[in-house]
């Protein structure tokens, strides 16, 4: 039987929204001796030198690095390395719960990954299984399994045309014909997503949802709030809130009425218009 629910669709950067830090610090940057803040000053510096993209200067270092230190950069070692990243708190319980108060509204919501970081760790978590897609950076291996090449590299900018791939439907990131096709319906509309994020690099995301009657929240850590207070200032976003993910925290409230604003927009869609006589 088809499921004839409205959808109601969350989107998540990964690093710093769901997880505390970028994912590379919970074992992948201690591997290689080195402090994070070494890691990532290196990239930057790799990436200004060359005129490069920063995201793409990352995934480069990380291969880079790998090879310096004898360490096969495979498929394994990534999702391995992914399975101790730690969250924020209510993290885990999180979607099962959100899930289960849609059902009460009537709704099937659906959760998605938008991230620059990298797919592989993201595979590895024991979140991974929560998401109908995850968009994120993917390395392409060779004939040994080791990581040789960016496969798909996902920048601030880049990150937008997955809004328009879950609301059309077109999931696979490869079909440049079906994202671009002019559509009367969209299984998705942009007033029904949610887009949770913690940054600058998210502020596309955010921009594009909310000109299009979606909704944008900044999540920060700890005394941390700085960025967040920025981008609600600037008007980037609809609210702000700290990374706490269990029952009853300011993020549980906001997402909850969000999705009751889902409801019963849809049930108004759904209502013909009555003409005065």
């Amino acid at each position: 039987m088809n499921d004839t629910r409205p959808i109601a669709a969350i989107l998540y950067d990964f690093d710093k929204t769901l997880s505390p830090f970028d994912m590379q610090s919970f074992g992948f940057i201690p591997a290689l001796g080195m402090t994070t803040e070494e890691f990532w000053k290196e990239t930057g510096i790799l990436a200004e030198g060359n005129g490069m993209d920063k995201i793409l200067a990352y995934m480069l270092l990380m291969v880079r690095k790998c090879q310096e230190h004898g360490i096969p950069l495979t498929r394994a070692y990534l999702e391995e390395l992914g399975q101790g990243v730690e969250f924020f708190d209510g993290v885990k319980e999180w979607f099962s719960r959100i899930n289960a108060y849609g059902d009460a509204l009537g709704l099937k919501v659906e959760h998605y990954i938008v991230s620059s970081g990298t797919r592989e760790m993201i595979m590895g978590t024991p979140i991974a299984k929560e998401f109908e897609a995850i968009y994120a950076c993917e390395f392409l291996f060779d004939d040994n399994g080791v990581a040789c090449w960016p496969k798909m590299a996902i920048n601030y900018t880049s990150k937008t045309q997955y809004l328009f791939r879950i609301s059309k439907g077109v999931l696979d990131s490869t079909d440049d014909v079906g994202v671009n096709r002019r559509r009367d319906t969209l299984r998705i509309p942009f007033r029904n997503m949610v887009y949770i994020g913690d940054g600058m690099t998210d502020i596309p995301c955010m921009t594009v949802l909310k000109e299009n009657g979606g909704q944008s929240i900044a999540v920060y850590p700890p005394d941390h709030k700085e960025t967040a207070d920025t981008l609600l200032k600037e008007g980037r976003v609809h609210f702000i809130c700290p990374g706490d993910y269990t029952p009853g925290s300011q993020l549980d409230e906001i997402v909850h009425l969000m999705l009751k604003n889902v409801s019963v927009n849809e049930s108004l869609h759904g209502k013909e218009a009555v003409h005065p006589l």
